[in-house]
């Protein structure tokens, strides 16, 4: 019996020390690092499908469009890995049915909290040379990408943790190697980041509307109704009456000069009292205080509310604004005053807008999210 336990006590503190013996050291990274050694660089360039009236996109030479690019550039714009508590990503607010705005008045961030303007269409970005944001205070579309990052009304991120949170991603190093043909997870910057979602947001082009069909195409004639609001809107005596044009400011094809102006929403004593100073944060000159960037009217259907702080619901408050004319401010644009539409005015020049509106761009899957 003594010698049974003894042989027993022998067998236990064996499979003990076996037990006890230091695991072989498991590589929890092995599968993601396999996938970045294999990922292979590919500059194939992406071809943008532009219509014929639509001008030559302007691509930046150091920011070529590649379909690996555009690729991760989508990607980053849906996830909301970008944002500080993982809940907002670029398309929170920048919805595609929507034509990449949000529905609201004014944008809601992160945990809610309420932004100072409206969500701004993305469409033809591609066609923009003049500043962006609704006062204009960057001056390339990768910049403008930064901002909303680390704005605490709306991503409350940093540069900093975005930067980490995508090293240490099991996808993205893969996605920025063949985007980019990086060497390393620490080559994966904000700055890349930014050309990727950049490349993505030009190929965000909107050219296929009823109008362009009609006038561009040759494609089937306008109703009535469409017609007589084409006059209303281009010509400036239509009928009797005599209005400053819309087209000024909206012209062919794009439907936007991308210029500032004060567009007489608001009446104030002096230059400095504007709630919103607009263009004047970004110039710090006093004369483009209420003075913000010319919206394009492509898919003005799609983007109610409308004006920077989204004051008006429908566009039929847009007219009447435009009809009252301005406020007399002293640097309100100078097609700004009052003239006369009737209710029959109105719905026309609301069904030519109307034309403007391109199905085929928000139910364009190459647009939507590709989780």
């Amino acid at each position: 019996m003594h010698r049974i336990l003894i042989f027993c006590w022998f067998l236990a503190l064996g499979i003990s020390l076996v037990s006890c013996k230091k695991d072989p050291e498991i590589c929890v990274d092995c599968l993601e690092d396999l996938a970045f050694k294999q990922a292979v660089p590919d500059t194939t360039p992406y071809v943008l499908n532009v219509p014929s009236w639509l001008p030559k996109p302007i691509i930046p030479s150091d920011n070529v469009l590649t379909i690996k690019g555009v690729a991760l550039g989508r990607r980053l714009f849906y996830d909301p890995i970008l944002s500080k508590d993982s809940t907002q990503s670029c398309a929170s607010c920048h919805s595609l049915d929507k034509s990449f705005t949000d529905g609201l008045p004014l944008s809601k961030g992160e945990k809610g909290l309420v932004g100072i303007r409206n969500s701004m269409a993305l469409v033809n970005l591609a066609y923009n040379t003049r500043g962006f944001f609704w006062d204009g205070r960057v001056n390339s579309l990768e910049n403008q990408v930064l901002h909303p990052i680390e704005d605490p009304l709306e991503m409350n991120n940093t540069i900093q943790e975005v930067e980490l949170r995508l090293r240490r991603s099991k996808r993205y190093p893969a996605l920025f190697k063949e985007a980019f043909g990086i060497t390393s997870k620490n080559e994966i910057t904000i700055d890349l980041l930014a050309k990727a979602i950049a490349q993505f947001e030009r190929t965000l082009i909107s050219g296929n509307s009823r109008y362009d069909q009609i006038i561009w195409g040759q494609k089937g004639f306008p109703e009535e109704d469409e017609a007589r609001g084409i006059e209303l809107f281009f010509i400036e005596f239509a009928g009797n009456i005599n209005h400053p044009g819309c087209s000024h400011c909206h012209f062919n094809p794009l439907f936007t000069d991308n210029q500032f102006r004060n567009n007489g929403l608001d009446y104030v004593a002096s230059l400095l009292d504007f709630k919103d100073p607009g263009r004047r944060n970004a110039t710090q000159n006093i004369n483009d205080s209420g003075r913000f960037r010319v919206p394009t009217l492509r898919n003005i259907a799609f983007t109610a509310p409308y004006m920077h702080d989204g004051r008006f619901k429908t566009l039929e408050e847009v007219l009447q604004q435009y009809e009252k004319g301005g406020h007399g401010v002293i640097n309100e644009d100078p097609n700004i005053h009052p003239f006369k539409l009737s209710d029959r005015d109105k719905k026309d020049l609301i069904a030519f807008l109307n034309m403007l509106s391109d199905p085929s761009f928000i139910n364009n899957k190459d647009f939507s999210n590709p989780f």
